[in-house]
């Protein structure tokens, strides 16, 4: 397996997961429906909207270091229900367990940079060091940031999501970019294959037929739903439904990373790039993805062969 590794989350934190029958991890790329994918996966387990615990403690991310490995693994291990864990690892980091389905979801990577460049203005650095230092320390951040923490992102929106997409930085090394994007999606292409254990979800899908993609993924996770469950089920999947409960489900909900917890939930929309990219900016963006090499997957992303 590759390793990821960042200052956030260190893939190895896989190494000898004790898998069990069932178990649901949900691979996406940031910025992809990642919280959307999880709050699903929930409402199908459970069959309610009405859950007992914080969405982040019921479906933790196993890689983020801001918890400590062995606690979260006895959390995990002592869960009676189906488990479905988050992770932003790619599939070529992740140990295949075919007692396992692993779900992903690709988004156009305009509105993911967009949703990033938000991200980042509402993420507390502070409060994210301070959980890490808790959780793991930082002694080895002298060997992931050579060059020092950088405590603030790009100051302007367009700054932040231009640094997203020219990010050079290898993909084992950084998860905010377009290149971890694209590569990220190409690891789970064999689901395009019909691979029995893989789901590849669109985004664009998700928002033009909840309903309908949400019964695609009980069938694909062979979880029945009763017909009358539906009507409660949906809308609470719905992104209006879902900020106004952002206090509940919010990521890493207990490490305060976020200045406004209703801000992570900004726009969940497509097309928001449309309004914020001129000509002259797409023609450096499709400049970009050409040279990522990957037409294939980049036509699937952008739903136009045209736009890779």
């Amino acid at each position: 397996m590759i390793r990821y590794r960042s200052v956030v989350a260190d893939s190895a934190r896989w190494e000898g997961f004790p898998f069990r029958n069932g178990d649901i991890v949900i691979s996406t790329p940031s910025k992809c429906g990642t919280t959307w994918t999880q709050m699903i996966c929930a409402l199908l387990v459970f069959q309610t909207p009405d859950f007992a615990l914080p969405l982040a403690e019921i479906s933790p991310w196993l890689d983020m270091l801001t918890t400590d490995r062995d606690d979260l693994v006895a959390a995990l291990e002592a869960q009676p229900h189906r488990r479905f864990i988050k992770t932003h690892t790619p599939l070529d980091g992740l140990p295949f367990d075919d007692r396992a389905t692993y779900i992903c979801v690709g988004r156009d990577p305009r509105d993911a940079g967009f949703s990033w460049s938000n991200h980042l203005a509402n993420l507390d650095m502070d409060a994210l060091f301070t959980a890490r230092r808790k959780a793991v320390g930082l002694a080895d951040l002298d060997e992931l940031l050579p060059e020092g923490p950088r405590t603030a992102p790009p100051e302007t929106e367009i700054e932040r999501f231009w640094h997203w997409v020219d990010n050079p930085a290898p993909v084992s090394e950084s998860s905010a970019s377009l290149a971890a994007l694209v590569h990220h999606i190409r690891t789970f292409w064999p689901a395009t294959a019909g691979a029995p254990n893989l789901v590849l979800l669109h985004y664009d899908d998700l928002q033009a037929d909840l309903e309908g993609q949400m019964r695609h993924l009980a069938r694909r996770l062979r979880i029945d739903v009763p017909e009358q469950r539906w009507p409660q089920l949906v809308p609470a999947a719905r992104f209006g439904e879902m900020r106004s409960r952002a206090d509940h489900l919010v990521p890493n909900r207990g490490d305060d990373l976020w200045r406004d917890n209703a801000e992570f939930f900004h726009r969940g929309t497509s097309g928001q790039w449309r309004a914020l990219l001129r000509s002259d900016d797409l023609r450096r963006y499709h400049r970009r993805v050409a040279e990522l090499g990957d037409p294939e997957v980049a036509g699937w992303l952008h739903r136009d062969p045209a736009a890779g």
